[in-house]
């Protein structure tokens, strides 16, 4: 189905529409506009019924047990009777972006020519708002394909700044997150992992250009990350899992709804019983 926007270019330059029957493919065009591609597609990606049933049985496991890489992973799911081999295994947690927290010969290496940085928070306590924002990225599994969502959070508010959602896992919605979070103030740190998202100049350099100290996990992500990940498990057990969406339009109202209930209704016991807002506000 063709996808169609006006676009605010000067004339010598501008498509008069963005559309899938194009001469240019929606990339092209989205690059040429400006504008994220993710924007385009809230389409899940397809996936057959086998292979859904499986992946979503690994995403549920895997927010329990980040220890787990794809052997491990293979052996419960054999357990389980789910008819799988390890190769299948490996190939649907690389799409789903998941790896063993611990490092070994499946963890994944961060892309070629990428400029990695160390990690600023070991032993670091954190005890202010904007002292260290994260971002990172999750599948989602929905009832015919999935999906991906990307977030920014603050470490000593748990408050969800930003959050977009693609059917790719391209830079472009993690740098639409993180203008959008930037919008709200700056942080003096800013973590994430090394993934390539994330190491690319077209990210790095927005928090460069604003002179924030870019930090980069090095032990694994469910212990670098911990917040981040804490905010994954909860959105999927409390709103994702329950709700098993039917298409991206839908999805998108979720969590819409679900990320305002989450930043200023839910009270966090690690909170001192007070919502994300309102440590956020001081």
């Amino acid at each position: 189905m063709a996808q169609k926007k006006a676009l605010s270019l000067p004339e010598s330059m501008r498509l008069d529409w963005i559309n899938d029957e194009a001469k240019y493919s929606i990339r092209r065009q989205c690059l040429l506009a400006g504008v994220p591609r993710s924007t385009f597609y809230y389409d899940p990606i397809p996936e057959s019924e086998a292979n859904l049933r499986i992946m979503r049985a690994i995403d549920e496991r895997y927010m329990r047990h980040p220890e787990y890489g794809s052997p491990r992973m293979c052996d419960w799911l054999c357990d389980k009777g789910y008819k799988v081999n390890h190769k299948r295994v490996e190939r649907m947690m690389h799409t789903m972006g998941l790896q063993a927290i611990t490092p070994g010969p499946h963890t994944s290496k961060p892309c070629p020519g990428h400029k990695i940085y160390p990690y600023l928070l070991r032993g670091v306590d954190i005890e202010r708002v904007n002292q260290v924002w994260s971002i990172d990225i999750t599948y989602i599994p929905m009832q015919k394909g999935y999906m991906y969502l990307v977030a920014v959070i603050d470490w000593y508010s748990r408050y969800v700044l930003s959050w977009e959602l693609s059917n790719s896992m391209e830079s472009s919605f993690c740098v639409q997150a993180l203008q959008k979070a930037l919008v709200q103030g700056r942080p003096e740190i800013f973590n994430t992992d090394q993934g390539s998202q994330f190491t690319s100049p077209v990210f790095t350099d927005v928090l460069l250009d604003k002179n924030i100290a870019i930090s980069m996990d090095g032990r694994g992500r469910a212990l670098d990350n911990v917040f981040i990940e804490r905010l994954w498990w909860t959105v999927k057990y409390e709103n994702v899992y329950p709700k098993d969406y039917s298409n991206g339009h839908t999805l998108y109202k979720g969590l819409s709804k679900y990320f305002r209930y989450y930043n200023h209704d839910r009270k966090h016991s690690s909170l001192d019983k007070n919502t994300p807002y309102e440590v956020l506000m001081g």
